[in-house]
């Protein structure tokens, strides 16, 4: 892709790579580029160290954005301890969270409304993902949760922290909330600067925080990390998603600058503490503790090496983690050089998700071989024993199920896809009706496996005991959404519908060459094309309608 004249966001733009991926781009004459940062002062620093570094060259705008990209833009710039502390904030997060994905949900979400403010053709995400997620310590949040229980104590509060803490529903409207923003917003590449969670290292890693090895806390990175990069595999696979590669660097990632002077943690300095006198073991660590030190008034300094998101470190602590055969390092120079590369369509052998492409493994011409072999055997056994079974709805979803009964009863209706193709609405609707009424076998198999029959007027259905798509409870049935999800419709307008879908269908197999002309088209064997076969319908409708049409193989 030519990346002059385009639209760039960088998320997580102010950071070490995203920096390094700020000056590459630069270079190429993008229309506009726009650098995202946690928080406003980082993000605006970061622009104008860019700008200040090209003092005379022809710009690009560089902008600024800002805004934590994982909660809803009401709360995006407060820390999330402060967030969950508030019944009002951490409702709208929970909101975001377990809600039904909406065009409200996606306007409210800060990356929602950043993707549909700036309409980025390309995205290059170095955001930290998995980092961001598991450093909220769900074990800890667990913990705190078990200790309320078995004092007798659970308040809400309590379950809504746990519940804003857990990593895969956080993981998973992240990336609903990405693929639907970039799809609005007319986005062609987005691109992740992603992690392996340990910096390419084992579980036999030595760089943890304290606690057991292998850490939890950094297979809990690793773990999002790699759900990350399977959900990115799967957009990469989805109709009207952008192009999708992944960079996953797996090494230390260094350096910003050397320096020397005051040693800030999370943006605060280090104060110096002097130990007041030697404690004994067994009361060192009650409720006086405290006051066993004593405040010099100073802070730390220090010859520092900055690595950005990762911190400071020492001489020491740098020559430790990069040695050779520990984690190494990897310089955001060198990966800001892979994105540009594969940005242009230059591959660097290093994007996972085409790696996975090339290692999965897809269809075969044995299995389509074999697939006639079972549906031929399948149809003489139903033949055989007098049975019409259409559906069982162990597979899902219920549309599936539905989908197929409707097919079938057009089938037992109409003698083809000509003919059901000219139905009339009214009339279908009197005959199917009839049909269920009379057909005990059709009528039982649907009902037993939890689909409802709604009936012509629509204001009546049959049901069983199970229902796979209830209404919501205490709410007035959404008679449209349900019927479309999981009911077998019997009402006109949902005959009128499927004549549509027929007509579609001859129109297509009529502009279709033949076979003598190639192989352009796809070719059911036999005389399956104009009969009305209740798979063969529901596929095209979850291909063409649904757009559910696979895109690789």
């Amino acid at each position: 892709m030519d990346i002059s004249g385009r639209t760039v966001l960088i998320l997580g733009g102010a950071g070490l790579v995203g920096m390094a991926v700020a000056r590459k781009l630069l270079e190429l004459d993008p229309a506009r580029v726009v650098v995202g940062g946690l928080t406003r002062r980082e993000a605006e620093e970061a622009v104008a160290t860019l700008l200040a570094e090209r003092e005379g060259a022809a710009e690009p705008p560089v902008e600024a954005a800002w805004g934590d990209i994982f909660l809803p833009a009401a709360v995006n710039e407060k820390r999330r301890a402060e967030i969950l502390a508030q019944p009002e904030s951490r409702a709208l997060v929970l909101d975001e969270l377990y809600g039904d994905m909406s065009d409200e949900l996606l306007a409210s979400s800060t990356l929602g409304a950043l993707l549909a403010r700036v309409k980025p053709e390309i995205i290059v995400d170095c955001v930290n993902t998995a980092t961001a997620f598991a450093y909220q310590n769900v074990f800890q949040a667990a913990a705190r949760m078990r200790a309320a229980a078995h004092a007798g104590a659970v308040a809400p509060e309590e379950v809504e922290r746990l519940l804003a803490t857990l990593y895969l529903p956080q993981l998973i409207r992240h990336v609903q909330i990405a693929l639907e923003g970039m799809k609005r917003a007319g986005t062609l590449m987005y691109l992740k600067v992603g992690t392996a969670g340990t910096g390419g290292m084992g579980l036999n890693i030595p760089f943890t925080h304290s606690e057991e090895r292998p850490s939890r806390m950094l297979l809990a990175k690793s773990s999002i990390a790699g759900a990350h990069t399977l959900l990115l595999y799967l957009m990469a696979r989805t109709e009207g998603a952008p192009a999708v590669k992944e960079i996953k660097p797996t090494a230390a990632i260094s350096w910003k600058r050397i320096g020397y002077g005051e040693i800030r943690r999370s943006g605060a300095p280090i104060a110096c503490y002097d130990a007041a006198a030697p404690v004994a073991l067994s009361s060192a660590f009650g409720d006086q503790a405290e006051r066993v030190s004593v405040a010099t008034g100073e802070s730390l300094q220090g010859v520092y090496i900055d690595s950005g998101e990762n911190g400071l470190f020492t001489l020491g602590e740098f020559e430790t983690l990069t040695a050779l055969g520990l984690m190494e390092f990897i310089t955001p120079e060198e990966i800001a050089e892979d994105v540009v590369r594969e940005i242009r369509g230059r591959p660097t052998g290093h994007d996972v998700v085409a790696a996975l492409d090339g290692a999965t493994s897809g269809p075969t011409y044995r299995a389509g071989v074999m697939r006639e072999v079972a549906l031929e055997r399948m149809e003489r056994l139903e033949q055989e024993h007098g049975v019409d079974a259409v559906a069982f709805e162990m597979l899902g979803p219920p549309r599936l199920s539905k989908l197929l009964f409707e097919a079938d009863i057009l089938g037992r209706l109409f003698g083809d896809l000509t003919e059901a193709a000219a139905l009339d609405p009214e009339a279908t609707a009197e005959r199917a009706s009839s049909l269920v009424a009379s057909t005990q076998d059709l009528r039982v198999r649907i009902l037993s496996i939890g689909l409802p029959i709604l009936l012509p007027d629509g204001e009546r259905l049959l049901r069983g005991p199970d229902v796979k798509c209830p209404p919501e409870p205490g709410k007035a049935p959404d008679v449209r959404r349900l019927a479309d999800a999981g009911w077998v419709d019997l009402r006109p307008e949902n005959w009128q519908r499927w004549r549509s879908r027929l007509q579609a269908i001859q129109q297509e197999l009529a502009a279709a060459p033949g076979p003598e002309w190639g192989s352009r088209s796809d070719f059911a064997p036999g005389d399956r094309r104009r009969r009305l076969r209740p798979g063969a319908l529901a596929a095209w409708i979850f291909r063409n309608e649904d757009g559910g049409k696979r895109n690789k193989r």
